[in-house]
């Protein structure tokens, strides 16, 4: 048994020297695109500042009345596959006015280069300077929007980022508030893993800790949005952030919706459209 147990340890101890690797699945195939529903786009390439080519998808606003977009959405995506299945979470935003630049990072889709939580951090740097080039991108009406790992690396990267200035707020939709404890969360959560809990102590780097860097988005304005039956992150990890997040900040648990699907309800489509335009019309 005692022999065992030693085995048990040493995979897994395996497994997760340099753990953060363990948080991104991409995949490089693209399976589906805006054209295909009928939503107008462009490819936009561009480089993150250690040189690792990066591709995104920019979705124009449509008209509105007064022929301008209301503002613009850089759209950060979980941790699973690339922008082809997850741009459909902000397909609806440029009928609402908004510009969409949905973002794959390093790795995923037609990116270069391989994940890691640094590296990305270099790849949202990157998608706001190309935003900020951009002539039909007004540079202060920009907000992020972020989805399960990307709302945890959302929260690292506007705490310290130096555009700061031009970001109107954050929205972060099913985060989890620090690499260690949902690492001991899944860990715990099978018989198999359960004796190995103490192992994300020494082998993940929580350096861009959500939780240590939600402090310093202030005074961007935060929005956390969590649904209370979400089975990847609980929500108590959006109630964790939000109580130590400073103000301005809200929190919007959403009854019955599972991991990053709060805005699969037309109700709270309308509620965070309300949101964007009370901060792009400040």
């Amino acid at each position: 048994m005692r022999r065992s147990y030693a085995a048990i340890s040493a995979l897994y101890a395996t497994l997760l020297a340099g753990c953060n690797s363990l948080f991104f699945y991409p995949e490089h195939a693209i399976v589906d695109t805006p054209e295909q529903h009928g939503i107008e786009y462009q490819t936009m390439q561009f480089r993150a500042a250690d040189g690792v080519k990066l591709s995104s998808w920019f979705l124009p606003a449509r008209a509105t009345d007064g022929g301008k977009a209301k503002g613009t959405v850089l759209f950060l995506h979980g941790n699973a596959e690339n922008i082809s299945t997850h741009f459909r979470s902000v397909a609806w935003l440029p009928a609402e006015g908004f510009n969409v630049l949905a973002l794959d990072y390093r790795g995923y889709g037609e990116s270069e280069g391989t994940p890691s939580v640094a590296g990305i951090q270099l790849d949202i740097d990157a998608a706001m300077r190309a935003l900020l080039a951009r002539p039909d991108v007004d540079p202060d009406r920009i907000f992020i929007f972020a989805q399960s790992l990307g709302g945890s690396l959302a929260i690292a990267y506007v705490a310290h980022s130096a555009y700061r200035a031009h970001i109107r707020a954050l929205v972060a939709d099913s985060p989890f508030s620090d690499y260690h404890r949902i690492a001991r969360e899944k860990m715990a959560g099978t018989w198999f893993t359960w004796p190995l809990q103490w192992l994300p102590y020494l082998t993940v780097d929580d350096t861009y800790s959500p939780a240590a860097s939600v402090r310093a988005v202030r005074p961007i304005p935060l929005l956390l949005i969590h649904g209370d039956q979400d089975a990847v992150v609980p929500y108590q990890h959006s109630q964790a952030l939000f109580e130590v997040a400073r103000e301005p900040k809200e929190l919007w648990i959403v009854p019955g919706a599972g991991h990053t699907r709060a805005l699969a309800n037309d109700e709270v489509r309308k509620r965070l459209v309300e949101y964007l335009e009370r901060y792009a019309g400040s």
